[in-house]
């Protein structure tokens, strides 16, 4: 597994996320989605027949299957205190299964490659510079 128990930790516990798909136009879509981490796989969709109509779904239905998603918050502005994981991914589907929303369709994507940031126990504030990143690339299985 590539990503260590601090951003897993992390995952689990934040399952909102911001995910970003293309459109024909190159034009990228980004929606807020509720997302689940099964260990090596991220999983987002619904019980509902009308999931596969929304454009996520289109998109990777015609092919454009890169994708990239961003699960952070904002913990304190004054001191600024912000924390999060960046991941992109390949999407394939749609995949029926009983996720966390219930029994329905879903993407399953795989990550390849990201980027997490103060994920410490307790998170720091940033200083005079950006927060490091732990950038990790992740094996195609």
């Amino acid at each position: 597994m590539s990503f260590t128990d601090e951003e897993i930790a992390y995952l689990t516990a934040n399952p909102l996320a911001r995910l970003a798909s293309l459109c024909a136009d190159e034009q990228p879509d980004v929606v807020p989605v509720a997302l689940e981490f099964d260990g090596t796989h991220f999983w987002v969709g619904g019980p509902r027949p009308e999931v596969l109509d929304t454009r996520k779904f289109r998109n990777v239905a015609h092919g454009r299957d890169k994708v990239a998603f961003v699960v952070d918050d904002l913990l304190s502005i004054e001191p600024f205190v912000a924390r999060g994981i960046r991941v992109y991914g390949v999407a394939d589907g749609p995949v029926e299964r009983v996720g966390m929303v219930g029994p329905g369709h879903y993407l399953r994507i795989t990550p390849t490659l990201s980027w997490s940031w103060n994920l410490s126990d307790p998170p720091q504030p940033s200083g005079e510079t950006w927060y490091p990143m732990r950038r990790t690339e992740h094996a195609q299985e």
